[in-house]
Order: structure tokens, then C-alpha cells, then sequence
């Protein structure tokens, strides 16, 4: 069988791009290894799917975006942007909200997303099987090389076609089926990977100097929180939002966090996670924009409450009574306490400074950072250096913050791709569009 575009994975990326690319004309068909689409769709935002966020500055990728060039994305996502995919949400009847942050969220259920790319797959006449399994890509013998690049071999038999895009996403989340499938075909074909690790995910903390905070499961408040970044140091984005400060080497979110029996979760630490590297500490600022060390002067001069009964006011009272039993200093009636140990309490929780011991691991990663290396694609098409073999979403070594940043690069990346093969038939007069 002939097709002129085989697209792998039915996610987000890879429906949007064969829906595209159909109704630009090109014969496609999708191939997915399971037999539901858009898994990632459906449990994302609580299952209303955070489908994109109004505060992506196409101009400025690398406050949003993380990668060995963060500057790649650029390209895709000025000329796909989040109204774009707005406008199709609107035309489909999709009621939607905004949340804070610019994050857009679905009102009813993920489920209309998903029927919304199925239904631009149909309109494309994108033929989908589902499910079916990859079991290689070659190039083309001599004999089929005039019509198809490759030779695609799937459990219904092989497929020849001019143009293969891998959207097999990354290792984030194998319950639902990722594999290192794209990472594979990648290394097959000579390009460069940057290595995969789990990113927007829970920190764990392990040794008996967790036990006392396991203590505090479920426990939620915001946090200003901060590590070191690897990256280059860009200019700071807005007050208030996460940043990397100009010169500093440091990234610092704002946002809230969870404490969990093995570690640390919530928004906040899921952004720090995606920069957070082994054996880097992470400093957490537990009552920001508070003066702590004022404030608790303050109270020792005009009241007999116990300390813990004072910093209630600054930060949850369980992790008040918590924190003062690490020092008996901080176990007394405020106007008791020396000067020393209540600067010290405040320095303590402003400047909280601990070591991870790992991660949750891909079992609990919302997305992969890394994957192919972006040196070896086109940020104009998604065009690998091997021509007709293209890369989107979160294959690319591209990864956004939490918020729906990384479904709009998904968007973007398909988008781009679909309309470059479709330029590319037109340019060669092959196949519908000729």
C-alpha cells in the first residue's frame, strides 16, 4: 500500500498533524501501538485538558521552554499560536475557561478535545489503525524510490510512502503506552539524542530526615522555590512568574506545594523538577513576601503565644507545630525566645535548603525532557537531516512548563510539519496536489 504521509503515535502531535495534513490534500494514515488515542489528552488537567496557555510569548521561547536550544521552537510556535488552536476550539463548540497564568482548560471533559482531532482526522480522510504495531522504517528500495522514501513494516503489512513523522512522544507515563520507540528510529537513522530524563515531576527525599515531614502529607501552600538552572542565563520573564535570573544561574518559580509521603509534588516543584538536576540542592522560601524575622519581633514584644501559635499566621499550622520541634529553642511562648533563635527560625523557613534524592520517575513524569536533538532537524518543517523523516512534539528535545505549554508546542510542531510535506508535494507535483 501507498500513502504520502505514515504518521506514528495518535497523541496529541501526531492526530493534529494528520488531520492537517489530510485536509491539505495529502493521503495519510496514522499508526498507533494502542488501541485508544490521546491517552496524555485525557488525564491531563484533571481530565478537562489543559490545552494551551494565553501567555506564551512566541518571541521569547526561552521563558516558557527548556532544551539545549530553546530557540528552536521559536519558528513554530509564531506561526501556530495559542489563538490559532483557540479559534479551531471555538469552531468546534468547545467551551473553555481560563485559569490563572493564562492556562486554558476545557469546562466539560478531555474527551472533547480528543473527538475534536478525531473528527479533523476524519474531515483530512485520514485513514487510522489502531491498533497496530511498527515493527521498522528502511528506505525505499531502488525500484520504489521514484514514489516513497520508505518502506514502513506494520502488523498489516508494509506501507510505502514519501514521508514518515514520528509523534511517539517520550518514556513519560508507560501505563498508557510510552516507549522509547521514537528514540530508536532516531539513532537508526544517525541523529543525535539528547538523553531523556523525567521532567514535571515529584521530588522524593529519602533517609529518616524525611520521616518528619512524611508526617505532613497533603499539606498544600505557596512557595517561592529555586535551583540552580545548567541553562544559559536569559533576562528574567515578569514578577511573579517562574523566571531564571539574569546572570544568576538560577531559575525560581512561584507557585503552590504539596507535601507527599515520599517527598515533595504540587506546581511548584513539578516546574523545578524539569531544571532540577541530581545532586542539586533546592532552596524553598516557605512564607514569601513575608518579613519573617520583623514579624516575629514584632510578636515578642506584645504577646505570650507559643511560637508555633505565632507563625500559624505566616505558614499552615501543621507545618508550624512541625517545624518548631526541630529546636527546643522554638518550643516556648514567644516574648521567651532569644533574638538568636527566632532570627534563626525565620532563616530556616525562608531559606529551606534540602537535597533530593531522586524523582518519581517516569511513572509519574507529566512529560520527557530531551529526545532528538533539535541541531538535526529543521525548526522551520520538523524535517529531520534525513529528507522526508520528521519529528514532532514531545519526541523533540523541546519541553515546556506546566500550564499547557507543552500541548501548544504539540500543536505547533504538527502544525509546521503538516504544512511543509504539503509544500513539499506541491513543489514536486506528486500525489493529490499535484
Amino acid at each position: 500500500m501507498q500513502f504520502d504521509v505514515v504518521v506514528i503515535g495518535a497523541g496529541a502531535a501526531g492526530l493534529f498533524c494528520a488531520g492537517v495534513a489530510g485536509q491539505l490534500g495529502l493521503k495519510v494514515l496514522l499508526v498507533d501501538h494502542s488501541p485508544k488515542v490521546a491517552e496524555k489528552i485525557r488525564i491531563s488537567g484533571g481530565g478537562r485538558c489543559n490545552f494551551s496557555n494565553h501567555d506564551l510569548d512566541p518571541r521569547a521561547p526561552h521563558k516558557h521552554f527548556l532544551g539545549d536550544n530553546p530557540a528552536f521552537c521559536r519558528s513554530a510556535l509564531s506561526r501556530y499560536t495559542p489563538q490559532d488552536f483557540i479559534a479551531l476550539v471555538q469552531r468546534h463548540g468547545i467551551p473553555f475557561h481560563e485559569k490563572h497564568k493564562g492556562q486554558l482548560f476545557g469546562d466539560r471533559s478531555s474527551d472533547d478535545f480528543i473527538q475534536m482531532l478525531l473528527r479533523e482526522c476524519e474531515a483530512g480522510g485520514v485513514t487510522r489503525w489502531q491498533p497496530c504495531g511498527v515493527s521498522g522504517i528502511e528506505p525505499a528500495g531502488a525500484a520504489q524510490a521514484q514514489q516513497s522514501r520508505f518502506r514502513v513494516q506494520t502488523d498489516r503489512g508494509p506501507i510505502d510512502t514519501r514521508h514518515v513523522v514520528i509523534a511517539t512522544g517520550g518514556l513519560s507515563i508507560p501505563k498508557i503506552g510510552a516507549s522509547d520507540f521514537g528514540y530508536r528510529i532516531a539513532r537508526q537513522f544517525g541523529l543525535r539524542i539528547v538523553p531523556p530524563r523525567p521532567a514535571l515531576v515529584p521530588l522524593t527525599f529519602g533517609g529518616e530526615g524525611w520521616a518528619p515531614y512524611s508526617q505532613l502529607a497533603g499539606l498544600s501552600l505557596p512557595v517561592a522555590i529555586e535551583t540552580a538552572s545548567l541553562l544559559p542565563s536569559p533576562p528574567p520573564s515578569p514578577e511573579g512568574r517562574g523566571r531564571r535570573s539574569g546572570g544568576s544561574g538560577k531559575v525560581v518559580f512561584h507557585e503552590d506545594l504539596l507535601f507527599t509521603h515520599r517527598g515533595l509534588s504540587g506546581p511548584a516543584v513539578l516546574q523545578i523538577s524539569s531544571y532540577w538536576r541530581a545532586g542539586q540542592p533546592i532552596r524553598i522560601d516557605l512564607a514569601p513576601g513575608a518579613d519573617l524575622q520583623r514579624e516575629l519581633s514584632r510578636a515578642k514584644a506584645s504577646s505570650r503565644k507559643l511560637i508555633a501559635n505565632e507563625l500559624a499566621a505566616f505558614v499552615p499550622a501543621r507545618l508550624a507545630d512541625a517545624w518548631v520541634q526541630q529546636d527546643s529553642a522554638w518550643q516556648r511562648p514567644i516574648n521567651e525566645a532569644s533574638d538568636k533563635a527566632l532570627a534563626a527560625l525565620a532563616e530556616s523557613l525562608g531559606r529551606w535548603t534540602l537535597v533530593p534524592s531522586g524523582t518519581e520517575g517516569y511513572a509519574k513524569a507529566e512529560v520527557t525532557a530531551g529526545g532528538v536533538d533539535t541541531r538535526d532537524l529543521s525548526s522551520q518543517t520538523m524535517e529531520s537531516k534525513v529528507p522526508g523523516l520528521y519529528f514532532i512534539g514531545e519526541a523533540v528535545d523541546v519541553t515546556g512548563w506546566l500550564g499547557g505549554y507543552n500541548f501548544q508546542w504539540a500543536w505547533a510542531s504538527a502544525h509546521a510539519c503538516a504544512q511543509a510535506m504539503a509544500a513539499s508535494g506541491r513543489a514536486q507535483g506528486r500525489g493529490p496536489l499535484a
